[in-house]
């Protein structure tokens, strides 16, 4: 099956590593990806704030760089869902912009989504020896609705201990630019969503959008090294557990 595959620019620019785990998985359930060249921020940093304007240029890159593929898989829901179901409300009164926008967005999934709900597996070989717990992002789960494949992925991990994080549909408190905006609240929901991940013994976070991970590792390493959690705790995108064997 041969897929475009957009990796975002966060881990593009500081955690590599995590792309290359999403395209080693993908590659050994058998698919050909492409990594369009052209492809950098998708603009939701920037519609976020209120720049809708400044977007546009990237926007309509994005576009071009996916429109002609047959299926998008995304590492990131929050960009995935940028592009499935926001680019429309910036290009209504463009009309061909918006008719292309239209048939990208039924082509985007989210990396545990598309392996679970159009590749059809729920168990990728991988093993991983670790307790760990994980973390229900914002635009996964609420805005896209993807609730189940990550847990039926990591249900067949072997080795794997997995632990139910109390509370794991309140926000880390990245957000994005609110996490800049609104830094004192900000600070208080990542120390609070921290010492959750810690209360439950797992000893690695997981996630499958890396700017809640970066978020929450941040916090964890502060509150570790201040001597408020006792052990240090790793945050890793479930790409990065799919790939172990």
């Amino acid at each position: 099956m041969k897929i475009h595959f957009f990796q975002q620019c966060l881990i593009d620019m500081f955690y590599p590593h995590v792309g290359m785990a999403g395209v080693h998985v993908l590659e050994n359930l058998g698919c050909e990806l492409t990594v369009p060249k052209k492809q950098v921020c998708c603009g939701q940093m920037f519609t976020n704030s209120g720049y809708n304007e400044a977007a546009m240029g990237a926007i309509k890159n994005t576009i071009e760089c996916f429109e002609n593929a047959d299926y998008v898989v995304s590492m990131s829901g929050s960009c995935a869902f940028a592009i499935r179901d926001e680019y429309h409300h910036f290009l209504k009164d463009q009309p061909e912009w918006l008719e292309r926008a239209d048939r990208l967005s039924g082509k985007i999934y989210e990396f545990t989504d598309f392996i679970v709900n159009v590749l059809g597996v729920e168990d990728v070989g991988a093993r991983f020896n670790e307790t760990i717990t994980y973390h229900t992002s914002c635009h996964v789960t609420r805005l896209m609705g993807i609730k189940e494949p990550p847990f039926k992925l990591l249900s067949n991990v072997k080795d794997l201990t997995l632990i139910d994080l109390p509370r794991k549909d309140r926000c880390c408190g990245f957000g994005g630019t609110f996490s800049v905006k609104n830094a004192e609240l900000s600070e208080a929901m990542s120390r609070e969503k921290a010492m959750e991940i810690a209360g439950t013994g797992a000893n690695v976070v997981v996630g499958s959008d890396q700017a809640c991970l970066m978020n929450m590792a941040g916090m964890l390493d502060r509150l570790h090294k201040e001597g408020v959690i006792n052990r240090r705790i790793k945050a890793m995108h479930i790409a990065e557990i799919l790939n172990c064997r």
